[in-house]
């Protein structure tokens, strides 16, 4: 499995139909997997993705209509089950704790597992550690829907001619690292000096919503958009009635957003073929996938080389 993997799990909007499951996506993301939205049926797609409960350290939930929720509480058990040996965080609108409790304690079976709910009560860094940080915005669907954005931290290659022209090796390296400069023969040298900079990897999730200006915020600059695309050009009055994008709109926000690629998803049951997606959107967003179940995409950015 590479460093950062995409797995479509379902890509179904609403209901499933015979060729797509309840929506539901895991992103491998170095140490760190993430499952978002699990409908029913995430657990046995899990399964086919080769995906196990002990994968999972995160689950990301926009919002809590069923089709985005209803495969939680089998996801839980199967975390208990499995007795995964590390905490597991929930994040959620603050405003569906009553119905995380419900989904969380559907059935009888022996809880074992360290849940920690999180529940989201305002925008911005809702996670945050030396290496990723996980932010959030409210969209506007028609009940309280948040996007979600991951972001590695920015990391530098050190340039070995540059760090031997200023003397620095061993500790000094280290010390260089940690405080983005060190004294040597009374000279102060910085880390932008001897290094290149890597802007860290970025991902967004933007699920059900109308477009709107928080979708362009979370999903500004990253490298991989996955976004709703509900609906075609010639349903659109139902879209933004719905609170869903079509295509068209779904390709407008990347381009917006300066996106560098765009994964389209959850499909209305009307739809048989993803390629009409792509089709719309792609005239706008030439960078465009629509997935199906089982889908997985290799999302890890290819090294360059230092010059």
């Amino acid at each position: 499995m590479s460093q950062h993997q995409f797995f479509a799990l379902g890509t179904a909007s609403q209901v499933p139909t015979k060729t797509r499951n309840h929506n539901g996506y895991f992103l491998k993301w170095g140490k760190e997997g993430f499952l978002f939205d699990p409908g029913e049926g995430t657990q046995r797609q899990m399964l086919y993705a080769g995906v196990s409960a002990k994968d999972i350290t995160k689950i990301l939930i926009t919002h809590f209509h069923g089709d985005h929720c209803l495969g939680l509480p089998g996801v839980l058990q199967r975390i208990s089950l499995d007795k995964v040996p590390h905490p597991v965080k929930v994040y959620f609108p603050a405003s569906g704790l009553q119905y995380f409790n419900n989904l969380q304690n559907a059935s009888i079976y022996y809880n074992t597992a360290q849940i920690e709910i999180c529940p989201i009560t305002e925008a911005g860094i809702i996670y945050q550690d030396e290496k990723l940080t996980i932010s959030t915005e409210m969209l506007d669907h028609t009940v309280e829907s948040w996007g979600y954005r991951i972001q590695d931290a920015d990391t530098y290659t050190l340039l070995a001619e540059q760090l031997k022209t200023h003397g620095i090796q061993g500790v000094l390296t280290k010390q260089l690292l940690q405080e983005g400069q060190v004294k040597v023969n009374e000279r102060v040298v910085h880390l932008t000096e001897v290094s290149v900079l890597k802007p860290g990897q970025s991902f967004a999730f933007v699920m059900d919503t109308r477009y709107c200006a928080n979708a362009v915020k979370i999903a500004k600059g990253v490298d991989t958009l996955v976004a709703e695309s509900t609906f075609l050009n010639i349903h659109t009055a139902e879209a933004i009635s719905h609170g869903h994008l079509t295509a068209a709109q779904a390709a407008t926000l990347a381009k917006e957003a300066e996106v560098k690629r765009l994964i389209l998803t959850h499909f209305s049951q009307r739809y048989a073929d993803q390629g009409d997606f792509v089709g719309e959107a792609q005239p706008i967003f030439p960078a465009v996938v629509a997935v199906k179940d089982g889908d997985s995409l290799d999302l890890t950015r290819p090294r360059q080389a230092v010059v």
